[in-house]
């Protein structure tokens, strides 16, 4: 199943992804792709319908009908750093003895194919392809073994970076990371029996048709399983928080000497099975 959310910024309405790839609304059987909708029992009754007896939304999934962020509403926008071991070796850092935590702002989530906006006075901009994983059942203290049973599914994250902020701007990461608009998430929220083995997908990111990013979650050095107990070690996790579990290399920093986004890139990204997104890079 591949939930989404459809429709301008602001009034997304909830939607799913048939085998034809027609959006059907789902706006009678739930009020958005948002907390209690992902909860294990809202998504065993919205994989039971039928998708040819939903409407049919006029236009074609990321041509001529927006996608909004695959999830509404999100509480918690959690990063990852450094969690892929050929990432960490490109960026000259030690693979860390636990992982990275830190935050996005959710004034920073955009849909897959919005504009990204780089920051005024930013001169270093730059990109990561990413695994995000959505919470569906909340919990604290979850045991790795269960974790896998408070997924709601998957999805492709762009988590945008200025590296200035985040490196010299004295404090934590976040400066860098939680800029308007450095957050893109969907085009689709894809169920766990339909995103296939999640240790082994395929990712790439591209700026104006040249390939930085070609990596696999193969590299993944803290799984998915071990993330959510770690990070449930910290904090309560609740319906649709959003945990981006880091990058493979290829990013702009990494590159020698170092590419940064200036404005009018376009940046192409996707991960196996999960969709790809778009966007058009202008200043703020």
């Amino acid at each position: 199943m591949k939930l989404l959310r459809y429709g301008p910024k602001g009034q997304e309405r909830p939607g799913l992804l048939d085998g034809g790839g027609r959006v059907r609304d789902l706006s009678a059987h739930v009020a958005d792709i948002a907390g209690a909708a992902l909860l294990p029992e809202t998504l065993s009754k919205l994989a039971a319908l039928d998708p040819s007896t939903l409407p049919a939304v006029p236009g074609v999934p990321q041509k001529d009908l927006r996608l909004g962020p695959c999830v509404g509403a999100v509480g918690k926008f959690i990063c990852i750093g450094l969690n892929y071991a050929d990432h960490a070796a490109e960026s000259n850092l030690p693979v860390p003895p636990e992982p990275v935590i830190f935050n996005k702002w959710t004034s920073a989530i955009v849909g897959p194919d919005d504009d990204v906006e780089i920051p005024r006075g930013s001169e270093k901009t730059d990109w990561e392809v990413e695994l995000a994983v959505v919470i569906g059942k909340g919990g604290r203290y979850i045991d790795e073994a269960d974790a896998l049973s408070h997924i709601a599914g998957y999805a492709v994250a762009n988590d945008v970076s200025e590296r200035d902020y985040q490196m010299n701007r004295a404090g934590t990461w976040d400066k860098g990371k939680g800029c308007d608009t450095f957050g893109p998430l969907g085009p689709w929220l894809v169920s766990p029996d339909e995103a296939g083995d999640i240790d082994a997908l395929k990712m790439w990111l591209e700026v104006d048709g040249r390939r930085f990013q070609n990596g696999t979650t193969a590299t993944m050095v803290y799984k998915v399983p071990f993330l959510i107990h770690y990070v449930s070690q910290f904090m309560s996790l609740q319906p649709g928080d959003v945990i981006s579990t880091g990058t493979p290399p290829g990013v702009g920093m990494g590159q020698k000497p170092p590419v940064y986004l200036k404005g009018g890139e376009v940046m192409r990204l996707g991960i196996e099975g999960l969709g790809t997104q778009t966007q058009k890079v202008v200043r703020a």
